[in-house]
C-alpha cells in the first residue's frame, strides 16, 4: 500500500521543498496542512498536481484549532508526520509572543494530541524545534552539541524550546514515534524576505533592477552562523523518519561552511551585477538579544544516517539571489523590510 505523508506548514520555504524531494524521490501520496490565508507562492507550481488530484492535497486547517487537526489527520492517515509549521521569525515573536508560544508550544500539543487519539495510524513523527533552543551559547561550549544547555535570547526561542519538550515528553509518555530535530541555520530559494540573507538578497536585486538606491539595510551583522542549504536539510527531515528512527532521539542538523551575517552579505554583494552597493545598519532590524554563535556538532545525526551536506555555501546564496532577482524580473511588488 502506497505510504502516505502530512506535511504541516507545506506552503514555507522548508515545507514547499520538502514535498518537491518527496514527490521526486518517493511514491508516497502527499498532504500538506495549510491555513485558508496561506499564501500559495511557493507551491504555486505545484497546484496543477493538486488539482488533478495526482499525489498531492492541500488540507486546510490550523495549529490553534484541535478540530481542523483532529480532521485533517482522519482524511490523511499518515504514515509519517513532518510537523513543520510554526510562528517561526524570531524578531516577530518580541512583538508577538502570545502568538508565538500559542502556535509554537500549544500548536504542537494540539497536532501530537490529534494524532495519539487517532485510531487509523500510528506515524513517524518528525517535530522540528531549532537551534535557537541553545541561544548565547560560550566559546567553550563550541560546537554545540545536542547536551549543551539551554540559553534562549528571543520568545520564539523560548517556544522552540516548548516544541522540542513537548515532542520528547509524547514520545516517552505515550510511546509516539516521535523524533525531535534542532535545524541549525538554513536557506535558500523561496526563503521568507523577513530572513537576515533574505532580506540581503532581494533588496540587491531590487537595487540592480534600479528600483531602490545602492544601499542594503542590515540588522546585526556580527552573529556567527553554520549555513545549509535547504534541499539538504529536506534530504536530512526524509532521512530522519526513514532510516531506523528511534522515537524520543533529538539530532543537530546543520551545514559545514560557518561565517558571520556580515561575511555573508559582503558575499552576496561581490556577485551582484552592481558595483559600490552600501552598507547601513537600520535600528529598526536589531533584536533586543541576539543568538550569536550557532555552529553545530552534528555527528550524532550523521553516524546514525550517513547524511552529509552536499550543496556548498556559493551555490545557495547564488540561488538564493537568482530567485529573487526572477521574482522581481516577473513584476512582483515587495516592501523594502
Amino acid at each position: 500500500m502506497t505510504k502516505k505523508a502530512l506535511i504541516t506548514g507545506i506552503t514555507g520555504m522548508v515545507g514547499s521543498h520538502l514535498a518537491d524531494f518527496l514527490l521526486a524521490n518517493t511514491d508516497w501520496d502527499i498532504y500538506g496542512l495549510c491555513r485558508w490565508r496561506s499564501p500559495l507562492d511557493n507551491v504555486e507550481h505545484l497546484l496543477p498536481r493538486a488539482n488533478k488530484k495526482e499525489r498531492i492535497t492541500f488540507l486546510y486547517g490550523d495549529l490553534s484549532d484541535f478540530i481542523s487537526l483532529q480532521k485533517a489527520v482522519e482524511e490523511s492517515r499518515p504514515d509519517f508526520v513532518f510537523h513543520l509549521a510554526a510562528q517561526s521569525y524570531p524578531s516577530t515573536s518580541f512583538t508577538s509572543p502570545l502568538q508565538t508560544l500559542d502556535i509554537n508550544i500549544l500548536g504542537t500539543e494540539r497536532l501530537l494530541e490529534a494524532l495519539r487519539q487517532s485510531k487509523q495510524s500510528n506515524p513517524v513523527i518528525h517535530v522540528c524545534a531549532s537551534s535557537e533552543v541553545f541561544g548565547r551559547v560560550p566559546k567553550e561550549k563550541l560546537p554545540i552539541s545536542e547536551e549543551c544547555s539551554f540559553h534562549p535570547a528571543s520568545p520564539y526561542a523560548i517556544s522552540k524550546i516548548g516544541t522540542d519538550m513537548v515532542g520528547r515528553f509524547h514520545a516517552e509518555a505515550y510511546r509516539q514515534k516521535v523524533v525531535v530535530t534542532r535545524m541549525f541555520t538554513h536557506t535558500g530559494p523561496r526563503r521568507g524576505d523577513v530572513f537576515a540573507e533574505s532580506t540581503f538578497a532581494k533588496q540587491i536585486a531590487m537595487i540592480e533592477a534600479g528600483l531602490i538606491p545602492p544601499i542594503v539595510k542590515t540588522g546585526n551583522l556580527n552573529s556567527m552562523r553554520t549555513w545549509s542549504d535547504v534541499r539538504d536539510a529536506v534530504r536530512a527531515y526524509y532521512m530522519l523518519v526513514t532510516v531506523n528512527p528511534i522515537p524520543g532521539e533529538y539530532y543537530n542538523i546543520g551545514g559545514t561552511y560557518s561565517c558571520t551575517v556580515g561575511d555573508m552579505l559582503h558575499y552576496l554583494i561581490s556577485i551582484s551585477t552592481v558595483s559600490g552597493i552600501q552598507v547601513e545598519t537600520e535600528e529598526s532590524r536589531l533584536r533586543p538579544l541576539d543568538a550569536d554563535l550557532q555552529v553545530p556538532d552534528t555527528r550524532k545525526f550523521q553516524q546514525h544516517t550517513g547524511w552529509q551536506p552536499e550543496i556548498p555555501f556559493e551555490t545557495t546564496m547564488q540561488d538564493l539571489l537568482d530567485y529573487w532577482r526572477q521574482r522581481i524580473k516577473a513584476g512582483k511588488q515587495f516592501l523594502t523590510r
